[in-house]
């Protein structure tokens, strides 16, 4: 067991815990925590999960050691897609739910992603601030019966709530570059393909927790121009692209040109509006304007909400939104328990495609040329809520909100600056009218913040 303190404090993020293994998050710290959340949401029984990382199987089996101790019957689902203890949290009706997992970072890291019964969100403002207490504190009252562990495939269940969200008679033969970036998603894919007629071209396929090419995240530069090439090399119709946990999905269209995830949340809207007219849409405060625009033309109600994955489902079940997405490319559904889920988005997509018959460029862009936008990642590890106020009184004169960070909006351009709620980051979003406007504002924006 590391000689460490039994708990660091920063682990614990504003909508789950993460942190490197093993100077921050360990062995004691998992059982430690598992504990904490035995003693704080009092379950019966608790579905456990873990990515593929290295380091994944002996935080489990100690957060199953806590949680056993604790009285807690454990239902071991083995190696999932974080979404996929989400499915089995609500799915069987059990307790809680826990993913060993550090998403999309590096494979020096390692965390837990946590949930209660109907895989409702536990973020620090509805619960992990005082798990996080109770498991510093370190004293729990261990009661005299243990739980018991079972095992449980979960796959084929899974497999068939995700395939309920599509017409799957109506999805033609299609030729996809799928990358996994070594993470879990490769076996729901598979059957995916198997059952859907679907030709899979594949890259970074295989589950390594090493993630020999760096770090598993869909979103970097490198990933895209990897993915990219093979799509133009192949002929596919699209690519799709997962985090190493699987619950983010992003997309390049057939000529190997990224989707941001506005547009692509935007496209994706449309595709769930056709099932639910007048549905409510939730999108977080970053990149608006090709989602509004989309959700008022097919007639839904859109909603602006502070990033984060647990902040969205909350939004969702408060406004009984049908869908929901994520710059980052996290995606939402009213009938996935309001939660988001990484295998749905792709299905939406072949299911869209192959109704209209048209190519994945010809919607994103239009939605391109309308609204163009880029974004800036500035580390800085102090001073950003002086930043902030800075970016306040310079656009004094233009709508302010501060949903997430700072908003500003002008008639033809705006912006968004929030500080990262898992890196050191503060993070510059700005969509305008014009290309030439995106580019000038941009390095407006950066060099005040830079100054």
């Amino acid at each position: 067991m590391p000689k460490t303190a039994k708990i660091n404090e920063k682990i614990f993020k504003a909508y789950d815990i993460r942190g490197l293994y093993p100077e921050e998050i360990n062995e004691e710290a998992a059982y430690n925590i598992a504990k904490a959340y035995a003693t704080w949401l009092k379950p019966k029984k608790v579905a456990l999960g873990r990515d593929v990382r290295i380091s994944s199987k002996p935080l489990f089996e100690e957060a199953k050691r806590g949680l056993v101790e604790m009285g807690v019957d454990v239902v071991d689902v083995g190696l999932i897609t974080s979404d996929m203890i989400l499915f089995a949290t609500a799915h069987y009706n059990f307790d809680g739910g826990i993913v060993v997992t550090a998403s999309h970072n590096p494979a020096g890291y390692n965390g837990m992603k946590v949930v209660r019964e109907g895989a409702r969100p536990i973020s620090i403002d509805s619960g992990l601030a005082e798990i996080r207490d109770i498991a510093k504190k370190g004293e729990f009252q261990v009661p005299e019966v243990k739980g018991q562990v079972e095992n449980l495939n979960i796959l084929d269940d899974y497999f068939q709530k995700i395939l309920s969200f599509i017409d799957t008679r109506a999805i033609r033969p299609m030729k996809v570059v799928v990358n996994p970036n070594f993470g879990a998603a490769g076996k729901i894919i598979d059957k995916i393909a198997g059952k859907l007629n679907l030709e899979l071209i594949k890259l970074n396929y295989e589950p390594d927790g090493t993630f020999p090419k760096g770090q598993p995240d869909p979103s970097l530069t490198e990933n895209q121009a990897e993915t990219g090439e093979l799509v133009r090399k192949s002929g596919a119709a699209f690519a799709a692209m997962w985090d190493a946990d699987a619950d983010r999905c992003l997309f390049l269209d057939e000529k190997g040109e990224f989707i941001r995830g506005c547009y692509a949340t935007a496209i994706l809207a449309e595709a769930v509006l056709d099932k639910y007219p007048g549905g409510k849409v939730v999108t977080d405060a970053t990149l608006i304007w090709p989602v509004i625009d989309r959700v008022n033309a097919m007639g839904g109600v859109p909603l602006i909400n502070k990033v984060g994955h647990t902040f969205i489902t909350e939004r969702m079940i408060n406004e009984k939104a049908v869908f929901g997405g994520e710059t980052s490319g996290h995606y939402f559904f009213k009938d996935y328990w309001f939660c988001d889920n990484g295998m749905i988005p792709f299905l939406l997509l072949l299911e869209k495609l192959s109704e209209s018959g048209r190519q994945l460029s010809e919607f994103a862009d239009s939605l391109r040329k309308k609204y163009p936008n880029s974004y800036k990642l500035i580390r800085k590890t102090e001073g950003i809520p002086e930043k902030l106020k800075e970016i306040e009184t310079k656009y004094q004169d233009a709508k302010i909100e501060h949903i997430d960070g700072v908003s500003v909006e002008y008639p033809d351009w705006r912006f968004n600056a929030r500080a990262s709620n898992t890196e050191p980051l503060l993070k510059v979003f700005l969509e305008a009218k014009s290309e030439k406007l995106v580019k000038e504002k941009l390095g407006e924006v950066v060099g005040l913040i830079e100054s």
